[in-house]
């Protein structure tokens, strides 16, 4: 019987309140360490889905319809056959981040004009009043991309990723203290972007695509692409 006593294992240790307390400690540590890292992760590019570039025929080909009672339906190459065009593909007509967005777009709209290069929008959806509330930040036309195609070819979302963003965040703040509000109307997962075509076959001068919520695009590389675009003449047009 003493012999076995001698040898079955002393467990009083587990009595001991600090030996609990060490491994809550730890568990928490740990947990915090995993929260850090998943942090820092979502805030890198590694986990966003890469965009997949937009040839000139797949932007050709695309239908658009007008938002008049009775909508007429058009390929997109209407818009910048002749003079070019600088088109925003927006995510959400409702979101005050977009409205931001276009409200930078539209400051560029006087020296759009001086170099004769219009400025169009397209939205993935009509809801409600949406796009009504929308063009006091965007005074260009706007069309119905019914089919998403400017959102693609490859369509990328955002979702609870862009929550712990700091980038969205920073995006959130800077609209937000430049008085923009917006509601929750619509489809805003699926992001945006904007372009600058060349006239006629001249091709895609700037594409820029989000890469999160808010993620606004360089207004001086849309002047400069801008600055690129020939405007057809009838010589061109017959060659």
């Amino acid at each position: 019987m003493e012999d076995a006593a001698r040898s079955s294992p002393d467990m009083s240790f587990l009595q001991d309140s600090s030996f609990f307390s060490m491994g809550m400690w730890s568990i928490g540590v740990g947990a915090f360490g995993a929260a850090a890292l998943a942090l820092l992760l979502a805030n890198t590019d590694m986990f966003l889905s890469k965009p997949q570039k937009a040839a000139l025929e797949y932007l050709e080909d695309i239908d658009l319809k007008t938002l008049e009672k009775e909508p007429r339906t058009f390929k997109a190459k209407e818009l910048w056959e002749k003079n070019g065009a600088v088109i925003m593909a927006v995510r959400r007509p409702g979101c005050f981040l977009c409205r931001a967005e276009a409200a930078d777009l539209m400051s560029l709209k006087p020296k759009l004009d001086e170099l004769g290069v219009p400025l169009y929008a397209v939205v993935k959806e009509k809801v409600k009043r949406e796009v009504e509330d929308f063009q006091p930040y965007f005074k260009g036309e706007i069309f119905l991309d019914e089919k998403k195609k400017f959102y693609g070819p490859e369509r990328r979302k955002m979702m609870l990723m862009g929550l712990v963003r700091l980038g969205v965040w920073y995006n959130s703040f800077r609209a937000w203290k430049g008085g923009f509000s917006g509601n929750f109307e619509g489809e805003g997962f699926i992001l945006g972007g904007v372009f600058v075509i060349g006239s006629g076959k001249q091709g895609v001068l700037l594409e820029h695509r989000e890469k999160e919520f808010g993620d606004r695009v360089n207004l001086l590389s849309v002047l400069e692409a801008v600055k690129k675009i020939k405007p057809q003449t009838p010589a061109s047009r017959q060659s």
